[in-house]
Order: structure tokens, then C-alpha cells, then sequence
């Protein structure tokens, strides 16, 4: 890491990309996220972890501009945002990948990849689109995340899970994303991976932002936590450590009482003495 002058480093001084800080959120009387914070800076990969009903999914959709928060700022670049769609955040660079909803299954690979954008080539009125380029551009991006497809052409149904989320990653990045909301670092972008699951997290996380019931726990560097530690964190770790403290001490007791001998009483109904 670069110093200036005085000594302070560099990448500290910059700005994030995208950050929110105080981020709440209330669906009628259920409190979502409550005074969230999470910020991403260029070329690191930020996870973002919490269980079930965590607040991931609220946050994640605040950020890209599907819910507006009830109190709270976003900024990008140092300066405050409003984001006022899902559409409104692509086009200032925030791109979320969704697991499910990457790609049209029917259509093919370089197809789901301009789907909206296509290049054309010829003059009015006889533009058509054109195949050629869309190939290669789409060959090219692909090549660049470090996937080999046999085909652009083949039906991006026939592709894995992994591969189908990669065509949305590149073309999220072709057309200018300068945050990916899932999991890819390349060309100084910041990333956003969301999981419940710190193994998949953990070695290629740069930061940690871990969430439990839509309050923030802290965020942490890579090092100074090991994956037990997350996974305590999101699940409300005191709670379980007393419970578990609590069953190991029950089934002691449990086991005490069954390994003891019962009394034996004798015709007049007393014990039987030795």
C-alpha cells in the first residue's frame, strides 16, 4: 500500500464506490434493517453474510434501487445518491446479478448477453443484427472472467448455474457496472457476494459485513476472524453458546439419573437396606 507524505495511506483517502451508512428500513411494524452500514472500494470483494431473515436481501435491494430506505444515505464516490429504480442504479454503474434470473434460457449465449443492447449492422431499413460481432465481443468478455465457452451460439439453458450467472457478471462489466452486486473482481470493480455460508465466503472475501435480524454485527478484515467465528456472529452466537451450555448440562443429568441403580423395596414397602 502507497503513503503519501505524511504517512497516511492512500487507498484509505479514496472514497468508496459505493457505500451506505445508517441504512433502515421498516415494512409496516417489522423493522428490516436498522442503522446498517456496508461500503465497497475498487478492486475488493465485500461479503455480505447473514442467516435467514438476516436483512440481506432488504439491504441488497436498497442498493440497487429497488426499495428506497427510511432513513439512511447512500453515496457513490463520496458524494450522496438517490437511487429511484432498478434502472436508475444500472445506469450508474451498480449491476445485480440475481441466481436465478441471469439469462433466458432459450436464447444463446451472445444473444442473452446484448439482450437489449444487440449490435446491428447495415443501413435503414434493412439493419439486421449482427451475429459476427456479437460472437466475438461476447467470446472476448467471457474469456476475460476465465470462462471457455465450446459456443457462443449454444442456448444458455444448456449451460451450468455457474456459467449462466458468468455471461450476466461480463456483461454487467461490458457495459460499464461499476459495482457487481455477486461474486467476481476483476477490472477495479468492487463486489458485493452475498451468502449465509462463511466457507463459501471466506477465501475470497477482503471484508466482512455480517447482518443478524437487520442489525449490523460489524464488518471485519480477512484475518481477523476465522470462519466459526462468522458463522457465530450470524446466528446469534451468545443465544446459542447458552443454549448449547444449557442441553450439554441437561443431557449429563439425563444421563446420571439413568446410569443410577433404582432403589429396591422390600414386601412392607421400604428400602432394602445393605
Amino acid at each position: 500500500m502507497t503513503h503519501d507524505p505524511k504517512g497516511t495511506p492512500v487507498a484509505e483517502a479514496r472514497p468508496p464506490i459505493l457505500a451506505a451508512h445508517g441504512i433502515t428500513k421498516y415494512f409496516g411494524t417489522v423493522i428490516a434493517l436498522r442503522d446498517v452500514d456496508i461500503e465497497v472500494h475498487p478492486g475488493e470483494v465485500v461479503c455480505l453474510l447473514g442467516d435467514n431473515g438476516a436483512g440481506k436481501s432488504t439491504l441488497i435491494k436498497i442498493l440497487s434501487g429497488v426499495h428506497p430506505p427510511d432513513a439512511g444515505e447512500l453515496t457513490m464516490d463520496g458524494g450522496p445518491v438517490v437511487l429511484r429504480s432498478s434502472r436508475d442504479a444500472l445506469d450508474r454503474g451498480i449491476a445485480t446479478v440475481y441466481q436465478d434470473l441471469a439469462v433466458m434460457p432459450l436464447m444463446s449465449v451472445s444473444r442473452n448477453f446484448f439482450l437489449g443492447s444487440e449490435p446491428r449492422v447495415g443501413r435503414w431499413p434493412f439493419r439486421r443484427y449482427d451475429r459476427r460481432t456479437a460472437d466475438r465481443i461476447t467470446r472476448e468478455e467471457l474469456s476475460r472472467i476465465g470462462i471457455d465457452l465450446r459456443s457462443t451460439q449454444q442456448l444458455a439453458g444448456t449451460l451450468s448455474g455457474g456459467e449462466r450467472q458468468s455471461i450476466a457478471i461480463a456483461r454487467a462489466i461490458h457495459f460499464g457496472a461499476r459495482v457487481v452486486i455477486l461474486d467476481a473482481r476483476a477490472r477495479g470493480l468492487g463486489v458485493i457476494l452475498i451468502t449465509h455460508n462463511p466457507t463459501h465466503a471466506f477465501p475470497v472475501g477482503d471484508r466482512f459485513t455480517v447482518l443478524d435480524r437487520g442489525h449490523c454485527v460489524g464488518t471485519f478484515a480477512q484475518g481477523e476472524l476465522e470462519p466459526e467465528e462468522l458463522l457465530t456472529m450470524m446466528g446469534g452466537g451468545a443465544d446459542l453458546t447458552a443454549m448449547t451450555h444449557e442441553l450439554q448440562a441437561l443431557r449429563a443429568a439425563v444421563r446420571m439419573t439413568t446410569s443410577s441403580p433404582a432403589p429396591s423395596h422390600d414386601a412392607e414397602g421400604g428400602s432394602a437396606s445393605a
